[in-house]
């Protein structure tokens, strides 16, 4: 039995880190268009149903974050308000805005790499997500990290 859980916990952490990579994947596209390079990633049931990275830049509007536009894109594939039974990947901690969106959309889990210690919404509302959504945290951390330091070094 204990063998099997860990086949399981190494099956789990081998997924986390193939949709984080996709979740780079659109961080990368996100600063190809001088975009903040965060990148998201929504899985249901072994299946993407939506990628997504910041569009704030080009839309010219402050709420259009990856999360946002990945909560969007996976409501309207799976026909629904609800992301029950989802994993959201998302390269950097959600801010207080998109968790209170990851909440209302009642994603099952939370997957990001790196921590954001300014603007992370650990820090300013640990309960705006739903009280079932299981958080992982630190996949990938420091190629996630790496990625945003590399554009705000360049922007300076």
């Amino acid at each position: 039995m204990e063998n099997e859980n860990k086949i399981t916990q190494d099956s789990k952490q081998t997924d986390d880190e193939k949709y984080m990579r996709m979740a780079l994947q659109e961080a990368r596209a996100a600063a190809a268009e001088d975009e903040i390079p965060i990148g998201a990633v929504i899985v249901c049931r072994g299946r993407v149903v939506a990628r997504a990275h910041n569009l704030t830049e080009l839309l010219h509007d402050v709420t259009a974050h990856a999360e946002m536009q990945a909560i969007t894109a996976a409501a309207d594939s799976l026909g629904g308000k609800y992301l029950t039974n989802c994993t959201m990947y998302v390269t950097i901690e959600p801010c207080v805005m998109c968790a209170g969106a990851i909440g209302w959309a009642q994603i099952s889990r939370l997957v990001y790499g790196a921590g954001d210690a300014k603007r992370g919404f650990q820090r300013f509302a640990a309960g705006a997500l739903h009280p079932k959504t299981k958080v992982t945290q630190g996949v990938l951390a420091e190629e996630c990290a790496a990625l945003m330091q590399e554009f705000f070094k360049a922007k300076r």
